[in-house]
Parts: C-alpha cells; structure tokens; sequence
C-alpha cells in the first residue's frame, strides 16, 4: 500500500504530536486526509 499523503515538520514540532489520524472510509480521491494533534 502506498502511501502519497504526508504531513512534513521540524524535529521540534514532531515531538509534539500527541495523535495520528488517517481517514480511509470515505474515498473522494486516492488521497485520504490526515489530522495531527499537537500539544
């Protein structure tokens, strides 16, 4: 399975992510949008 969506950030902002999402049910593309939570 490839993967062509991403969410890029810096070493000190990384460190901060707290949960990671993928919304792979509904299909509108070959994208599936991402949602980061940060602290």
């Amino acid at each position: 399975c490839w993967r062509i969506d991403y969410q890029i950030a810096t070493p000190g902002i990384a460190a901060k992510a707290v949960r990671a999402s993928v919304y792979k049910d509904e299909r509108f593309s070959d994208h599936a949008p991402l949602i980061i939570d940060y602290d």
